[in-house]
């Protein structure tokens, strides 16, 4: 079977930043947020959606592949931030770009969004299906943050994509492992919106469209199950510790990052982490990251690059790619 490889990322970020002592009215400061959770500032829209983040991101991948839009086959988003509840946010960009031949649909799995997108890119490559992926993962959590509530440090707006193409060459994806657990649907949620609590005055005046997140229970199920699932598929694949040039993961706080390498054996400066700047662009985090390691590292042949994430509903997963 063919397999996937990445030949070209593209990232975008708003323009307007907006630091640590905005939130000092709320009882956070700037010393706190940098030493517990890693940020120094995130970026925020101004009037942009989330498409037209991705639309950017999506055109700097395409360039850095040498591809046009019409030799793609297929758009995955990874977004929790749609511009709409319908259509796709994912057919808007494919037509923002001309991607006219190309499927386009969305995935919603939040924080762990793009690492599940690019896994289902990866399938439908191996099994022949299409050849060209375009996956991108962006978000604009400042649409749906209450800016009264302290976890609103947390969060900034980005968006990153990767090309995906076939190979048959013995290099790209060699695993991955994914898990949910429906019974943590409450420590991170947007309450209203839905079906289950439509739209409604009510719902508006209590702020139920904004994210509320139980940072305790993020942080001890992160520091559970990623270390877990990143063991579980180095010991699958036989990759040792020792040969992962770099983990790659989503940007959920350096604490977490930190009490993860830690319990893995990685060393810390092989985890590479941009949350200093953009904070946790959440569907975002991983292509972003990803595009600047990309752009900026020299990798050499059997390189092993180590993707991991952990998000909403629970959902988190590790991935495993070989240079």
């Amino acid at each position: 079977m063919p397999n996937a490889i990445i030949i070209g990322t593209g990232s975008y970020v708003p323009k307007k930043v907006l630091s640590n002592h905005h939130f000092e009215r709320l009882g956070s400061t700037d010393t706190w947020i940098q030493e517990n959770l890693g940020i120094k500032e995130r970026r925020v829209v101004q009037g942009e959606m989330t498409s037209d983040l991705a639309t950017e991101a999506a055109r700097n991948a395409l360039e850095a592949a040498d591809l046009s839009p019409l030799d793609l086959d297929l758009i995955v988003l990874a977004t929790a931030t749609p511009d709409r509840p319908a259509p796709a946010t994912a057919c808007t960009i494919q037509e923002n770009i001309g991607a006219t031949r190309a499927v386009a649909f969305d995935i919603s799995a939040v924080c762990s969004g793009a690492l599940f997108a690019v896994s289902t890119a990866c399938q439908y490559i191996e099994s022949g299906m299409y050849r060209r992926v375009l996956v991108i993962g962006a978000d604009t959590f400042s649409n749906i943050t209450d800016w009264e509530r302290r976890d609103a440090v947390f969060f900034g707006d980005g968006a990153g994509a990767i090309v995906l193409s076939a190979t048959e060459e013995d290099r790209g994806f060699l695993k991955f492992e994914l898990h949910s657990d429906g019974a943590g649907k409450e420590g991170f949620t947007v309450p209203a919106g839905g079906c289950e609590n439509p739209t409604s005055p009510e719902t508006i005046k209590q702020k139920l469209h904004c994210f509320q997140m139980d940072g305790r229970a993020v942080f001890e199920t992160a520091i559970k199950v990623v270390p877990e699932t990143i063991l579980s598929i180095l010991q699958s694949t036989g990759v040792g510790v020792e040969d992962i040039r770099y983990l790659l993961p989503h940007q959920p706080s350096i604490r977490i990052l930190q009490e993860i390498a830690r319990q893995v054996g990685l060393p810390w400066e092989k985890v590479k982490t941009n949350m200093d700047r953009y904070a946790n662009t959440s569907g975002g985090t991983i292509p972003i990251v990803l595009d600047e390691t990309w752009r900026s590292e020299t990798f050499n042949p059997g390189d092993h690059l180590l993707f991991a994430a952990v998000g909403a509903g629970w959902t988190w997963g590790a991935a495993l790619y070989k240079c």
